[in-house]
């Protein structure tokens, strides 16, 4: 079956055409700019070079609409049929308590979708947006939501719990979330492989680090906490989010800034983090040239980005009793020598060291950079969210077809 998986954003629309049998994909892309001038479709088949093709594309219908007439291009195309297409994976953001797995989507569903709206007002609708579009652009076609959140819904409450009254978890859902789900998912599942052991063996700790960044405990195969919180906001330092801050500090900066709340939202999730810090920004291949260069403020951003991952390291590691490998993902993790070196300074006592020259030679492949004789292992492992969309998607599309089968 070959699955189009869509990361639908409020101007962009992200997609990969994977062939479920050999897991690899057929061709991936993004629309970017919906809605604005200089609408643009880069299109990359996995033969043939990239291709750009700009036009008006005015919404998300509009969007899904050139991505499939691209797939079937003549020149540019890797499928003749639009029905060579078995299913649509979509990652939502949110599921909130109600979603503890990928689900295969209804009318009953989209409506429960937006009562979740209000726990993720920046991503959730625009997500639906992308759904709607697969509707009216491939109708009749299975259609799975995969969700962000569903991989952390086996944190025990003393992880998810915040310290406020009870009654408010109750009544709003207001507690520890976590996102990036099937990234964690997916690396964790990969360092087994890579370390040839049973998962069901294995304490982990994924770092996801790019524009956006989250750490999870992996104990045996299953999260038990994560730095993200009730929002994306909480945690690790980010490219323009604050991540961990005294809640007070919010409350004294909109008296004396006269902040509505919409801005101070927007100070937190747009201005702040590495550009807010660095001044820079929010780049941390830029953050690390001005720093190489003598910028202090750089300097000073990269220190607090570190510094953040390594106390989480430590956490994780005392939560779980232990730790078997440390992991690395997201742009950042892949690819930045410099992050992984300094995150790991000082965690010899966990059994956590760098061997340098394979940690300067790991660049988005999965390697293993611990010294000779290390007691735990650092990996480097590249994520691929798209793929977890794209299994889960199989396996809901597979069932729900067994399912009917019994009932016939």
């Amino acid at each position: 079956m070959k699955i189009l998986v869509l990361n639908a954003g409020s101007s962009s629309v992200k997609y990969q055409l994977i062939d479920s049998e050999t897991e690899k994909a057929l061709a991936k892309g993004m629309v970017s700019r919906i809605g604005m001038s200089g609408s643009l479709l880069a299109h990359k088949p996995f033969d043939r070079p990239e291709v750009k093709v700009s036009g008006e594309i005015l919404d998300h219908i509009q969007a899904v609409e050139y991505i499939v007439t691209m797939l079937l291009s003549p020149n540019h195309g890797v499928i003749k049929d639009r029905a060579e297409i078995g299913a649509v994976g979509h990652r939502v953001v949110h599921g909130g308590e109600k979603f503890t797995d990928s689900v295969l989507i209804t009318p009953a569903l989209m409506q429960e979708l937006r009562n979740l709206i209000e726990l993720a007002p920046l991503h959730n609708p625009h997500n639906i947006r992308g759904i709607t579009a697969c509707e009216r652009t491939l109708p009749g076609l299975p259609q799975v939501a995969v969700f962000d959140t569903a991989f952390h819904y086996t944190m025990p409450g003393y992880a998810y719990i915040y310290g406020i009254p009870y009654v408010l978890y109750k009544r709003y859902g207001i507690r520890r979330y976590g996102f990036h789900g099937t990234s964690h998912k997916f690396v964790s599942d990969r360092a087994a492989v890579m370390l040839r052991r049973p998962l069901a063996e294995l304490r982990v700790v994924t770092a996801h680090l790019g524009n956006g960044a989250s750490i999870t405990a992996v104990d045996r195969g299953v999260s038990v906490d994560t730095s993200m919180g009730f929002t994306p906001l909480e945690g690790l330092l980010m490219g323009t989010r604050s991540g961990d801050m005294d809640p007070a500090i919010i409350l004294h900066l909109m008296a004396r800034e006269e902040l509505s709340l919409h801005e101070a939202n927007t100070l937190l999730n747009k201005h702040s983090g590495l550009i807010g810090i660095s001044g820079v920004s929010s780049d941390m291949r830029e953050i690390q040239s001005a720093s190489q260069a003598g910028n202090a403020n750089a300097q000073l951003a990269l220190d607090i980005y570190c510094y953040r991952i390594k106390k989480y390291v430590g956490a994780y590691a005392a939560a779980m009793g232990g730790i078997d490998a440390l992991i690395f993902t997201g742009g950042v993790g892949e690819n930045s020598a410099v992050v992984r070196a300094k995150v790991c300074e000082g965690l010899a006592f966990l059994g956590l060291q760098v061997d340098p020259e394979k940690n300067s030679a790991a660049h988005a492949a999965e390697t293993d950079i611990s010294s000779a004789g290390a007691g735990g292992h650092v990996l480097v492992v590249p994520t691929n969210e798209e793929l977890v969309i794209a299994r889960d998607t199989l396996r809901i599309v597979t069932e729900r077809r067994g399912q009917s089968a019994r009932v016939k």
